[in-house]
């Protein structure tokens, strides 16, 4: 199974049409259809159902794409690390992030990175815990940033200084909006929303059992997308502080939970890891910076 033809197989998936991928690859559609014909007789599988005018994965063509997007990632991946080889001028550094207000930290760490090495390139994904981590044992990513307590066993880790506090973004209109903080039974009966790993994991240490009488309406992974539903007065958004403008000039508004709920965050890489040069510097910075925290913090 060679790369270039995986590259060919997911310009087909994405394009459903095999003459628009041979234009794009700037290959001949016969050699671009006796390449895929090549890599299914390999493989023994058929990857697309051909229609009329279009072509569809498989089943066997569908587990074939994720697993060539994985792999062409680790390839692109592995190339960017041996071209920063040698003196560090710049390159690539792949991070996993958990949304936070804590993410300034590496924000400003990376900018003043790049005042050095102003070549160096950042490429950031967002996500919950599983998402990120699957990512980073695959070795797709440099770090990650997760919001509950790392393993161990897999990984290395720095505890960011602060811990994000929970609360729930609404519109500043509804009768919610005039209390100073919500507790768990002004939540019963409201239609909720909250990040998958939150519903399982977060407020279940925060109401126990109880939380069978909460009403998740919904998930969502990402906060802007929240607010959407919010705003629309379709639900009320469990999150973190500090995540948007709730001012009082905006229609939506952030009340804290009560008793308060408050989540820890991490750096997290695997342990053992073979970084790329200019990884091991963000790492370094990384560091140095959450040493000078901590011993600001312990004064």
């Amino acid at each position: 199974m060679e790369i270039r033809v995986l590259r060919y197989f997911l310009e087909i998936a994405r394009e459903e049409n095999m003459t628009r991928a041979s234009q794009r690859l700037h290959v001949s559609q016969p050699t671009l259809s006796k390449q895929i014909k090549d890599l299914e007789d390999e493989l023994g599988k058929k990857l697309f159902r051909r229609g009329s005018t279009t072509l569809h994965l498989t089943q066997e063509g569908q587990l074939l794409k994720k697993r060539a997007e994985d792999i062409l990632a680790m390839v692109d991946k592995t190339e960017d690390e041996f071209r920063s080889l040698g003196e560090v001028t710049g390159g690539e550094v792949y991070i996993g992030c958990a949304e936070s207000y804590q993410i300034r930290y590496l924000a400003d760490i990376i900018k003043n990175m790049r005042n050095r090495y102003d070549s160096m390139r950042f490429h950031i994904l967002s996500g919950d815990t599983a998402q990120v981590t699957e990512r980073l044992d695959k070795g797709l990513l440099d770090l990650a940033i997760i919001c509950e307590p790392p393993n161990l066993k897999k990984y290395n880790h720095i505890e960011l200084p602060c811990a994000d506090t929970w609360g729930v973004v609404m519109r500043r209109d509804c009768p919610l909006a005039n209390k100073e903080k919500v507790t768990f039974d002004n939540l019963v009966g409201l239609p909720l929303i909250s990040s998958p790993q939150s519903v399982d994991a977060d407020f279940p240490r925060w109401c126990g059992e109880k939380i069978d009488k909460l009403d998740f309406a919904g998930t969502v992974n990402l906060f802007y997308n929240g607010t959407v539903f919010v705003r629309s007065g379709a639900a009320y958004l469990l999150t973190f502080d500090k995540l948007a403008n709730t001012g009082a000039d905006d229609e939506l508004c952030f009340r804290p939970l009560h008793p308060p709920l408050e989540t820890k965050m991490y750096i997290i890489w695997k342990k053992y890891q073979m970084f790329s040069p200019i990884a091991e510097v963000l790492l370094n910075e990384i560091k140095n910076k959450f040493d000078t925290v901590s011993s600001v913090d312990n004064k």
